[in-house]
């Protein structure tokens, strides 16, 4: 497991890049880290996808895979 005693933080994998947060995030602390929107985005964790109701209570533990999707318009 990756956590940094000295930074607080936990290592993880955002759509296959090294990130770090802060120990404790939740999905929903990621989602406001990355800056993405209210709407349109899909985030799984570990191959689970997280509804949008639950963000703010999944934590996210040190080396997990998160994928983030984001819905595009186009034809």
């Amino acid at each position: 497991m990756s956590f940094d005693v000295a930074t607080g933080t936990i290592a993880v994998r955002v759509n296959g890049e090294a990130r770090e947060v802060p120990a404790g995030s939740t999905v929903a602390d990621l989602a406001r880290i990355l800056d993405l929107p209210d709407a349109g985005v899909a985030i799984a964790v570990d191959d689970d996808v997280v509804p949008a109701a639950r963000w703010a209570k999944v934590s996210l533990r040190a080396d997990a895979q998160v994928d983030v999707l984001t819905a595009v318009q186009g034809g």
